[in-house]
C-alpha cells in the first residue's frame, strides 16, 4: 500500500476504479488532480479485473493506495456488489477521503458511490449522462450509471448530449459540467508514445489492412456464438484483411467465440492486450469492430471507423457524426454491416473524416478545477463544447 502525503490542508479525492476501462479513463483525471493545488489524489481499487487492471495501471505508473481484491472466478453480480459495498465504505473511512470520483457505469463505480453517499462522502461521476433509454442494454451497465447519477454531487458529463440527459432526469445546478471525455486524454496520449507490435506493423507494410475486434458485453452472451460466425465469414471474404480479437477472459466469451474463429489464416485470436499494446492497434486499424463503449469513443478520437456491435448505443454523438454505424447484433445484419464497410473505402473515408465529437484532450483538467471549485480553491471552469 502505497499512501500519498498530503500538503497542509489538501483535500483527498479517492479515485475509485477497478476494471482496465475505468483504469485508462482515471489514469488522466489522477495527473490532472496531483497538479490542481490544494487537492491530493488517491486510488482505491477494487480489482474487479484484476489482470488486465494491473496492466493498465503499468502503462500509466499507477500503484492504487488500497486494494479490495474482489475478484473471484465466474462471480455473479449480487455476490460482487455484497463485497464491494461495506469493504469500500471501511476504505474511504480510512483513507479520509474529502470526495470520492467514480467512473461510467461499472459494477464497482456504483457500489462505491453507495458506500460512499453512506458515509457522508460526496461523490464525483466522470464520464456522468450516458444512456441507451433499455436497463437491459448494456446489462448491468445502463442500470449502474443511472443509479450513480442518483447520488453524485458533481456529474462530469463528456458531451452536452449527456448533459441533457441528465438535465431531464431532474439534475440542474452548478454541479452539472461538460468536460468531454477523458478516454480522449488518455488514448492519444498513449497511441502516441507506444510502438505497434512487430509482426502488425510488417502486415501494414505489405499492404494488409489491420481490423481490431472486441466482443463479451452480457447481453451479447446468447447470440455470441452466431456473432462469431459471421465475423469468420467476413474474414473468408477479406483474405486482404488482418483480424485481430483479444479474447476477454471470461469463460463464457471463450467458449462462444473460439469454435467458430480458431484456425483461420487472417483471424488472430490473442490474449488481452494491456492498453500499451491495444492504443497504437486501434490507432492502426481501418475498422474497429466492438460492442465495447470506451472502444466507441477511442475510436473517434483517433479517427478510425467504428463498427458497433450491439443494438443500442448511449453513445449517440458518434454515429450523429458519422464516426460510428451500428451493425447489431443479428448475425446476419452483422455480416452485411462489416462486408459493406471493408468493401466500400470511400465510406471508411467518409467515416474517417467525420469530427470527433467526445473532447479536445483537455477532459481531465477541467474535471480537476471543478473539484477544486466544489471546495472554494479555483474558479469555475469553462464547460467544452
Amino acid at each position: 500500500m502505497t499512501v500519498s502525503t498530503d500538503p497542509p490542508g489538501a483535500k483527498r479525492v479517492v479515485l475509485a476504479f477497478g476494471t482496465r476501462p475505468e483504469a485508462t479513463k482515471m489514469a488522466p483525471v489522477y495527473a490532472a488532480v496531483a497538479a490542481q493545488p490544494g487537492l491530493t489524489p488517491l486510488i482505491l481499487s477494487t480489482g474487479q479485473q484484476r489482470e488486465m487492471l494491473d496492466e493498465a495501471l503499468a502503462v500509466f505508473g499507477l500503484t492504487p493506495d488500497e486494494d479490495l481484491n474482489v475478484m473471484t472466478e465466474r462471480q455473479t453480480l449480487a455476490e460482487l456488489t455484497g463485497r464491494i459495498v461495506p469493504q469500500a465504505g471501511r476504505k474511504l473511512r480510512e483513507l479520509g477521503a474529502d470526495m470520492v470520483l467514480v467512473h461510467g457505469d461499472t459494477t464497482t463505480s456504483f457500489c462505491v458511490a453507495l458506500s460512499a453517499f453512506y458515509e457522508g462522502i460526496p461523490v464525483g461521476h466522470v464520464e456522468a449522462g450516458l444512456r441507451s433509454g433499455n436497463l437491459r442494454e448494456p446489462f448491468p451497465e445502463e442500470a449502474n450509471r443511472r443509479l450513480t447519477g442518483v447520488l453524485s454531487t458533481l456529474d462530469f458529463a463528456p458531451t452536452p448530449g449527456s448533459q441533457a440527459n441528465l438535465r431531464r432526469e431532474g439534475k440542474a445546478g452548478e454541479g452539472l459540467f461538460v468536460t468531454g471525455q477523458t478516454a480522449v486524454d488518455a488514448v492519444r496520449e498513449v497511441a502516441g508514445r507506444m510502438p505497434l507490435r512487430p509482426e502488425w506493423q510488417r502486415r501494414l507494410d505489405a499492404g494488409q489492412r489491420l481490423v481490431t475486434v472486441t466482443m463479451h458485453r452480457r447481453e451479447n452472451l446468447p447470440v455470441m456464438a452466431g456473432m462469431a460466425a459471421a465475423l469468420a465469414d467476413v474474414a473468408r471474404a477479406h483474405p486482404d484483411t488482418h483480424f485481430v480479437y483479444p479474447v476477454h477472459l471470461n469463460p463464457a466469451v471463450q467458449e462462444a467465440v473460439r469454435p467458430a474463429l480458431s484456425g483461420l489464416p487472417n483471424f488472430e485470436l490473442t490474449e488481452p492486450l494491456d492498453y500499451a499494446q491495444m492504443a497504437p492497434l486501434m490507432a492502426a486499424s481501418a475498422l474497429l469492430a466492438t460492442d465495447s463503449g470506451g472502444l466507441q469513443e477511442e475510436g473517434a478520437a483517433l479517427g478510425v471507423p467504428v463498427a458497433v456491435l450491439r443494438n443500442v448505443t448511449e453513445r449517440p454523438e458518434g454515429v450523429e457524426a458519422g464516426v460510428l454505424v451500428l451493425a447489431g447484433n443479428d448475425p446476419a445484419e452483422l455480416r452485411t454491416v462489416l462486408g459493406r464497410l471493408l468493401s466500400r473505402p470511400e465510406e471508411l473515408a467518409r467515416m474517417r473524416a467525420a469530427r470527433n465529437p467526445y473532447g479536445d484532450g483537455r477532459a481531465a483538467g477541467r474535471i480537476a478545477q471543478a473539484i477544486a471549485w466544489h471546495f472554494g480553491l479555483a474558479p469555475r471552469p469553462e464547460n467544452w463544447s
